[in-house]
């Protein structure tokens, strides 16, 4: 008796609780229902595509075939039908209420315990909901969402006959391509209409709308072809073409009876062109957002600010503002906002003809970027981790790869000894740079180059400090960590994406300190000295605007030149990197078969001369402002007086170079920048100084230090520290020791190879 009474509580209380979760799944359900977007027949017959905006609002292209070919179900053929609801839903016309509860049973249990992510359970209707009202993103794969797919779709059947709802989803289902719509595709892929196709063609075009992409039978003819025939096996299963039909068609070669791929002609062509390489790059990244922009409705806002792109194609693809060597010469450029990230402005190529995202070569990483890597890779880290001034002295003297007999060449052919650090980054000497890369250490140096996104190959050695393979998108960003004070942002294309319920995703980049302050500031200085009107690249002054740059080029080995003597004298690649407190830019020249022809030294600037032309326009309308030095770094007028060690002019002298010091590490002298005595005490040590006073922009201590510059392939010895002779050692770079308090010092010379030079 108590057993059976233990059952009926038991029973009971299952039977409430199962009433309770009917009443609370009822009640969520109702209060999602209410919440669902509103559907009209205008949505449900609209095309399927995504626009792209500009940061304005102002729409770029639409991603898909604006002429689509509607067709009414009366003139789709009913074996197309058959098709299509074989493969998509067999269940479709049984279901009353739109949806099917044992399929969405089954997708509750598999979410419950699977572990791929909420999956489907939808049936042709609710599709059609998804593709006209909610985005595809699995991340949108939410409980909600499905209720709400679940309530749409029950109330469409209740509004359309099952005719008009598979219209409407066959007219608006992605086709790949560019194309939407099955009558759109048959015209596309075939040429011809609906009731003109065959079994087999009829079954290919049904099965494209699951992965578009994937089974586009252009670039996939293999998985088209599965696909095509798991189609034909479902009318067979379904009972809608008998065995022989479906052997026959799974017989018949995939692209039997289509046509030769060609691009849609679209009422946006010209946009298109200029914004080709932009919108290209700006797909990819929706697509790994976990969006398909080609089926999703989705409203994407760009970074791009298309009056600044428009210029850009017009200056590299006429002659109006720059003379290029030929119609061959082709460009690749980058505008990034140093503040944030957000790519501007690119352009892939130039005299391209109408083809839909080609070549990018404004992202390949295929060429070397030549002396534009020498910032980054050899002279901020000397600033970063040895505290070097931009007075530092170098030796530009014949110098060959350890462990080989390489020679490394310059771009003149010549060697000008002693220097400073200005001097050798200003006038692109290869030596100097080389060896200030060996003074960091290479495993250093390239992770600081990482940290700013250009990843540089271990296997390559110290030739890396004269040219690295990298695109000039990669160059822009990292030049942006100079521009603005020492952080790297992740160069992105998209800010927002907007689906088609009216949800708004916002996207940024996520900043990165990568260097000091004081860091990034004497780089720029020194890179002020490039475009000015005495500067290496002066033919990219601007007047009236604050910048800095970086000239770069490649050159040919004696092998290849051997190969192609009209390459003599030809660079491979010519760069320029530019940068203001507001736009970092970097342009790429050359040829894409560069062992065919190369850049002669006559156009070796149009790279700097397109950059200004950009950024001439970019500044028509606003002003350009200063950096301002921060607190960590002195300025001081050092003497010219032919001596490595570094002395402050005094008063009223005009034989001084204006350098730059890490506080803490700045020479003693009786006089600051401003004539007025010095308060710091330090010493000379080597072809530095050692200070008692503390840096606030670095690590050292209050102890006393001294900098150690080896591997320059030259020696100072016996250098002490202030007041005392510790004899601390270090090395430095040719001739001449210094006798200052403590200690004295003696100079050995440095050794000598070619590698082809670069500037």
């Amino acid at each position: 008796m108590k057993t059976t009474n233990y059952w009926k509580k038991g029973l009971k209380y299952f039977g409430i609780f199962i009433a309770l979760c009917i009443v609370i799944f009822l009640s969520v359900f109702t209060y999602y229902a209410f919440k669902s977007p509103t559907v009209t027949k205008e949505d449900l017959q609209s095309g399927g595509s995504s626009v792209i905006v500009d940061t304005s609002g102002k729409q770029i292209v639409s991603l898909g075939n604006s002429k689509r070919n509607y067709v009414t179900i009366d003139k789709v053929p009913k074996q197309m039908q058959n098709a299509v609801v074989s493969i998509e839903d067999k269940q479709f016309y049984n279901e009353t209420f739109g949806i099917n509860p044992v399929r969405i049973v089954k997708s509750v249990f598999n979410n419950a315990f699977g572990d791929d992510g909420l999956q489907g359970g939808s049936t042709l209707t609710q599709q059609l909901i998804k593709l006209t009202a909610f985005s595809t993103d699995v991340k949108d794969q939410t409980y909600k969402r499905k209720l709400q797919e679940a309530w749409l779709a029950i109330k469409l059947s209740q509004q359309y006959s099952k005719d008009q709802i598979l219209e409407y989803y066959v007219n608006k289902v992605y086709m790949s391509n560019g194309v939407y719509g099955i009558q759109t595709a048959s015209k596309y892929y075939y040429g011809k209409s609906l009731d003109e196709l065959t079994l087999p063609q009829q079954a290919l075009l049904a099965g494209l709308p699951n992965a578009p992409s994937s089974y586009d039978p252009y670039k996939h003819p293999d998985k088209a072809k599965e696909r095509r025939d798991l189609v034909i096996r479902a009318m067979y299963n379904n009972n809608k073409i008998s065995k022989s039909q479906a052997q026959e068609a799974i017989a018949t070669p995939i692209d039997s009876g289509m046509r030769a791929y060609h691009n849609i002609q679209s009422s946006d062509d010209n946009n298109r062109m200029i914004t080709d390489p932009y919108v290209k790059e700006a797909i990819t990244e929706v697509q790994k957002k976990g969006y398909d922009p080609y089926r999703d409705n989705l409203k994407i806002t760009v970074n791009m600010d298309y009056d600044a792109q428009k210029r850009l194609y017009n200056i590299v693809n006429s002659s109006n503002y720059v003379q290029f060597q030929d119609s061959k010469m082709q460009v690749g450029a980058s505008i990034v906002n140093p503040n944030n990230g957000k790519v501007i402005a690119m352009i892939g190529g130039r005299n391209l003809q109408n083809i839909q995202f080609g070549l990018n070569r404004a992202v390949q990483t295929s060429r070397s970027n030549g002396s534009t890597i020498k910032p980054v890779l050899d002279y901020a880290p000397a600033i970063e981790y040895l505290n070097w001034s931009t007075y530092h002295q170098l030796d530009d003297s014949k110098y060959t790869y350890p462990g080989t007999d390489i020679v490394l060449g310059d771009w003149d052919n010549t060697y000008q000894g002693q220097m400073s650090m200005r001097e050798a980054l200003v006038g692109s000497r290869n030596v100097p740079a080389v060896k200030t890369l060996q003074s960091v250490g290479f495993s250093k140096a390239i992770n600081f180059a990482s940290n700013m996104g250009i990843d540089v190959s271990n296997s390559q050695g110290l030739s890396a400090g004269i040219g690295a393979n990298a695109s000039s998108l990669q160059g822009a960003s990292a030049y942006s960590a100079f521009a603005n004070g020492g952080t790297y942002y992740k160069p992105t294309y998209v800010s927002k994406i907007e689906t088609a319920d009216g949800i708004v995703h916002n996207y940024s980049s996520k900043a990165k300190k990568v260097m000091k302050n004081s860091t990034a500031y004497m780089i720029t200085d020194m890179l002020k000295g490039v475009p000015s009107s005495t500067g290496f690249a002066s033919y990219a002054q601007i007047s009236g605007i604050h910048q800095a740059g970086k000239t770069g080029t490649t050159n040919y080995s004696d092998d290849e030149i051997s190969s192609n003597y009209a390459l003599s004298g030809k660079s491979k690649d010519a760069w320029y990197n530019g940068y203001t407190k507001d736009y970092s830019m970097s342009v790429w020249t050359g040829y894409d078969s560069p062992n065919s022809e190369g850049v002669s030294s006559t156009y070796q600037s149009v790279a700097g001369k397109i950059y200004k032309a950009e950024m001439e326009y970019l500044y028509n309308d606003k002003t350009s402002s200063n950096w301002k030095k921060p607190s960590s770094v002195v300025s001081m007028r050092i003497q010219n007086n032919g001596s490595k060690t570094p002395t402050v002019a005094p008063p009223g002298s005009s034989n001084y170079t204006k350098e730059l010091f890490i506080e803490g590490y700045e020479p003693s002298n009786p006089y600051s920048e401003s004539g007025y005595p010095s308060q710091s005490s330090t010493t000379v040590s080597g072809n530095e100084v050692v200070t008692n006073r503390r840096s606030s922009d670095n690590s050292t201590s209050d102890s006393e230090t001294t900098t150690d510059d080896s591997q320059n392939g030259n020696t100072d010895t016996g250098t002490g520290s202030t007041g005392n002779n510790n004899g601390n050692t270090g090395t430095g770079n040719t001739g001449g020791g210094n006798n200052n308090t403590g200690g004295t010092g003696t100079g050995t010379g440095g050794g000598g190879t070619t590698t082809p030079p670069t500037n």
